[in-house]
């Protein structure tokens, strides 16, 4: 494996296909800074590709800790005239966004989890033109991945640190179809066509609700909105620009009625939020909304997310994926987001999709909420598939149609 070589490719497969950059445009980049060596390629390759400028913006963990430990809750609720500048500053001038992960599942450990949800209500609050410009299509963006050390050390523990990082990213680079021959930017374009068959089955069918039962105990039913739109595979601005907003990608998804949730979820993964992490949970949804929950690690982080606001506590996704999914063959937890909702079914808490509702991108938010749609600052994915997970959909007349048998489709 020649690794520079894939390491660039990796770059311009960000560049051409995730972020889809065009000529004079301007590219934000959010990166640790163990994520410099790629960092320094997508902006070499944004350049190639007629990008005016590359404006990085890069973090440290261990800072970002510092502030955790020590400043006060006051300190998460007020957001800087500068960030709000930023980044509503750059969505208006039509900027595509790309946020580079390579974050310490354990990194806040222990921190005070309501300063995390503070600050995410307070962002989505003072940013809400930028985080408009995300949900309702009009700017690109994307989320990749590099490894850090200690990331690579959680997911292959045991190992020589050198050693683990370089497993990692074999499994980044593998996920993301990047190889040494080949073309990684032809492959994901195949890639996204082989979504489009399914996508069109299930709009066609046009459930009222979809029924999830698993050994681990999962029995809910999902209400879906009227009008909905089953999504994945990439996404297409509102000027008709594709791009990848997650790489890697193996769902997919659509945006359910926030009022029609009835039963109970348990978690199949652990869930790494903001550096913190919830393991072997459970979410009780009656109405639409989660009356009770219980996790066995990362209790009080679980509960400071369904409390960032009213809508934290409804369901804005369900996301399909098979169990003989790529990622989930791999064998491999993450304990990142990004990657372990691509080995499996998942839910997410918090905002739903526009792009879910037919016609939902022209819509206020009035009209969108009408339709049954989640408004929230938080948007938490967690995973629930398993290989014995069966999902049946049902027709507005009653009709049973199987969706996923022994955690695989069924059609």
């Amino acid at each position: 494996m020649n690794f520079d070589i894939l390491l660039r490719k990796y770059a311009e497969l960000i560049v051409k296909s995730g972020l889809s950059v065009k000529e004079g445009q301007i590219v934000c980049v959010s990166a640790l800074i163990e994520a410099a060596p790629l960092t320094r390629l997508v902006a070499e390759a944004a350049y190639a590709a007629g990008a005016r400028e590359v404006v990085v913006r890069w973090s440290d963990e261990a800072v970002q800790r510092l502030k955790y430990e020590h400043a006060p809750l006051s300190q998460f609720e007020e957001v800087p005239e500068w960030f709000s500048a930023y980044n509503n500053g750059y969505a208006a001038e039509g900027a595509c966004f790309l946020t580079i992960d390579a974050a310490d599942p354990d990194a806040m450990s222990g921190v005070d989890p309501k300063k995390a949800s503070a600050w995410v209500k307070a962002s989505h609050t003072a940013c809400k033109p930028f985080y408009d410009g995300l949900d309702l299509a009009k700017n690109r963006w994307c989320i990749a991945a590099a490894p850090s050390p200690k990331w690579a050390c959680k997911v292959f523990p045991g190992l020589p640190e050198e050693e683990a990082v370089s497993r990692l990213w074999a499994a980044i680079l593998k996920a993301v179809r990047v190889e040494e021959t080949g073309d990684p930017v032809a492959a994901w374009e195949e890639h996204h066509k082989s979504f489009q068959e399914r996508i069109r089955t299930l709009n066609s069918l046009q459930l009222d609700r979809l029924h999830y039962q698993n050994s681990l105990g999962t029995d809910i039913t999902i209400g879906m909105p009227e009008g909905h739109c089953w999504a994945g595979g990439g996404a297409e601005t509102t000027d008709g620009v594709s791009f990848f907003p997650n790489m890697p990608t193996e769902e997919i998804f659509a945006s359910p009625d926030r009022s029609r949730a009835d039963g109970t979820v348990y978690s199949a993964l652990p869930l790494n939020y903001h550096g913190s992490l919830i393991d072997r949970f459970w979410l009780r949804f009656a109405g639409g909304k989660v009356v009770d929950f219980g996790a066995e690690t990362g209790y009080d982080v679980l509960k400071a997310i369904l409390e960032t606001d009213e809508g934290a506590s409804h369901l804005g996704e369900v996301a399909l994926v098979p169990a003989r999914s790529p990622i989930s063959e791999m064998g491999i937890l993450f304990y990142n987001t990004l990657f372990d909702e691509n080995a499996a079914c998942h839910f997410a808490v918090g905002k739903g999709f526009a792009e879910c509702l037919e016609g939902g991108l022209a819509l206020s938010e009035e009209e969108q909420a009408a339709r049954g749609l989640n408004d929230s600052a938080a948007h938490v994915d967690f995973m629930i598939g398993t290989p014995d997970l069966s999902i049946t959909g049902y027709t507005k007349d009653g009709k049973a149609v199987p969706i996923f048998t022994d955690g695989n489709w069924a059609i």
